[in-house]
């Protein structure tokens, strides 16, 4: 998102298209804005400025090193140990728990392979009390096993 511009942004269309030097994994990706992502957007659109292609920025100037910005928003909200691909993380373990199908989710945020998307849907002892609960409501029925004949 430090170098997202303008240019990659269709709010009309409710979309950002990410070009493949600015994808972690070199695709074209498309990512759907809706909500209060799309708000974030639009705000920052309002005090956005004319002589800067950057969506984010800082005056005009391009946002500097992000680990800094980063350690320092953690700091400010009190959170310490917390690294930017705990948000992907979350972000994953949210959307499969909300039934998005896994590949729309891998898609969506931008894992190429099974193996990897895997390693960021971590699953949690919560995870598992809720399948157990969940198999002990759901209905079991009964199904009889054919009868095997001798074909002597």
């Amino acid at each position: 998102m430090r170098t997202l511009e303008w240019r990659d942004v269709d709010l009309a269309g409710h979309e950002v298209r990410l070009r493949p030097e600015e994808s972690n994994n070199k695709d074209v990706r498309v990512l759907p804005l809706r909500g209060k992502l799309l708000e974030a957007f639009e705000r920052a659109r309002e005090k956005g400025r004319a002589d800067c292609p950057h969506v984010f920025h800082d005056e005009g100037e391009p946002i500097g090193d992000f680990r800094k910005a980063w350690n320092t928003a953690c700091k400010k909200a009190g959170l310490s140990g917390i690294i930017v691909h705990d948000l992907r993380r979350t972000a994953v373990r949210h959307m499969v728990r909300a039934g998005i199908p896994e590949r729309v989710a891998m898609e969506l945020s931008g894992h190429k392979t099974r193996r990897i998307f895997d390693r960021y849907n971590i699953v949690s002892n919560e995870d598992l009390a809720y399948a157990t609960e969940r198999l002990q409501s759901h209905p079991t029925q009964q199904v009889s096993s054919p009868k095997v004949k001798s074909l002597a």
